[in-house]
């Protein structure tokens, strides 16, 4: 016995055409139509100890929405990025660059042309973040980033001239 295909109601076909247009243009609407930021990998980007600060990242960041990015280890914020945060990093050693302390985690800051490129010290794998301090201030920032970076064990942490003895007079 021949099974027969069902008669399909031209209307019917219509609107099911009409339901999938429908759904794929809500999906794009809703996951925006702005493109992934193309992020570089960080070196040791693959390092297992990144996915713990990744996960715990914040969807907004100063009042700026976390964006898609093209490589793992790697966020973005803002449209054009105003911060953009890489782990896995080279762990930069004792330097004289300027350091700040937020919240219990260290970074060393170098100020470049229209950005600060902050990156954490003592705590392996090293976090950098290129951040613009014209659009997202980098108080709220670092505040924001505390809670997911101090997941990573800190094992140094920056000195400052009144951390160091000095040399005792003799007389």
């Amino acid at each position: 016995m021949r099974r027969q295909r069902p008669v399909t109601d031209p209307a019917r076909r219509g609107t099911r055409t009409a339901a999938v247009v429908a759904g794929t243009s809500l999906a794009l609407v809703l996951s925006g139509c702005a493109a992934a930021v193309d992020v570089a990998p960080a070196p040791q980007s693959n390092d297992p100890r990144c996915a713990p600060v990744m996960v715990a990242l914040p969807d907004v960041l100063a009042g700026l929405d976390r964006r898609t990015t093209t490589s793992q280890a790697t966020a973005a914020w803002g449209d054009p990025s105003a911060a953009v945060l890489r782990c896995g990093v080279p762990v930069p050693g004792p330097t004289t660059q300027r350091c700040v302390t937020v919240n219990g985690v260290d970074w060393v800051a170098i100020q470049e042309q229209k950005t600060w490129r902050l990156i954490t010290y003592g705590r392996e794998p090293a976090i950098e973040l290129l951040l613009d301090t014209g659009r997202a201030p980098s108080s709220s920032v670092l505040v924001d980033l505390a809670g997911p970076v101090s997941s990573l064990p800190q094992s140094r942490r920056c000195l400052g001239a009144q951390d160091v003895p000095l040399p005792s007079a003799t007389g």
